[in-house]
């Protein structure tokens, strides 16, 4: 229970943000909350706020993986957020050789 209380003092996007960085090594990382742009959605009750996140993460362990898998990595590691309350994720998820291509 304490977690929970501790979790509701610190953003759901700090959280994201610490969670991805720590097991994932980003070398880019850049969440943004867009959950202004679905007001009055059916996840958005109660005034709840930070439901909706675009992730944009660049990372080395995503090396040899394919799409899903990479997406089942972050969601895997979000699953308490997505427990309480985080509805939906865009994801981008890179690895550095990508990144450097472009």
């Amino acid at each position: 229970m304490a977690s929970r209380a501790a979790n509701v003092l610190v953003s759901r996007a700090s959280r994201i943000k610490n969670k991805l960085q720590s097991a994932l090594e980003a070398s880019i990382l850049e969440v943004d909350d867009v959950s202004y742009q679905h007001a009055g959605h059916s996840a958005v009750k109660d005034n709840n706020n930070e439901t909706h996140f675009n992730v944009k993460i660049v990372s080395p362990k995503f090396d040899g993986q394919s799409l899903v898998k990479r997406h089942r990595m972050v969601y895997d590691l979000l699953g308490e957020e997505l427990d309480s309350g985080l509805h939906a994720l865009s994801i981008v998820a890179k690895t550095p050789k990508e990144v450097e291509k472009k």
